[in-house]
């Protein structure tokens, strides 16, 4: 069994989708980011950059302990390589998958979640045109690298389907929120279309689809909270004592 500290972001969804893939049992531990779940001291000791999602393996390969991962393209090749599917068949289709998973960890997600961050600030921090600018441009580009990869080729990595496909669909399946016209990237489209019918996927990305963040019923006060909580974080201290310069 496999514990999945999640809440439902494309980037918790990246490994319903695959988990549903693999037929691997898992339990669902919600880990609401809106609330500051993710700085819990028990999380922290999962996933010490305090980001979900991560996972703890109850039955890892070598018998031993209980493993933790975190890091979603972590997560995602640890599970490829317990269950022996999606990661590759063979060196170079390996190779392949390794590098659109670190290109979807890089890009894909980091630069769609930026101009997702700054959309929501516009209308309460001062003029954000050129962050929005910055990231909308940005945005398209990576849209024309999947749309050039897909025009040859039935999956990111090949001819095989992969987590590299499971990684980048829910972030790609927002299109038009993030104000792409997906009939200019007809490759991306005919792939988006071809996995939205997968049962794995509809399921994966199902999970916790009926939980939200209802902040207008939360007080001034915790509202001011979850803010400073969220935005314009900086570095935790190290403990003072018990460290290797003792």
């Amino acid at each position: 069994m496999i514990d999945v500290h999640y809440w439902p972001t494309p980037n918790g969804k990246k490994l319903t989708i695959q988990l549903e893939e693999s037929c691997i049992p898992y339990n669902i531990v919600y880990c609401e980011i809106g609330r500051g779940d993710q700085f819990e001291e028990n999380f922290l000791k999962i996933s010490p950059n305090n980001r979900m999602p991560a996972i703890v393996d109850y039955e890892p390969r070598d018998q031993a302990a209980p493993l933790a991962v975190f890091e979603s393209g972590a997560c995602m090749m640890y599970i490829a390589e317990k269950c022996g599917k999606f990661g590759g068949e063979g060196l170079r289709e390996r190779w392949e998958v390794n590098q659109w998973l670190m290109w979807q960890m890089a890009n894909q997600g980091p630069k769609t979640g930026e101009r997702g961050h700054f959309a929501r600030l516009k209308d309460r921090e001062g003029d954000q045109s050129y962050a929005l600018r910055r990231f909308d441009d940005e945005i398209h580009r990576l849209y024309g690298v999947m749309n050039n990869r897909l025009y040859d080729r039935r999956y990111l990595a090949g001819n095989h389907y992969t987590i590299a496909d499971m990684a980048c669909y829910p972030w790609a399946v927002g299109w038009e929120a993030q104000g792409i016209d997906i009939d200019e990237f007809k490759y991306c489209g005919r792939w988006l279309n071809e996995l939205s019918q997968r049962p794995a996927v509809e399921k994966g990305m199902q999970v916790g689809s009926d939980l939200t963040q209802d902040y207008s019923k939360l007080s001034e006060d915790e509202i001011k909270r979850v803010v400073s909580l969220l935005y314009n974080q900086r570095a935790r201290p190290a403990p003072e004592t018990g460290g290797l310069l003792d």
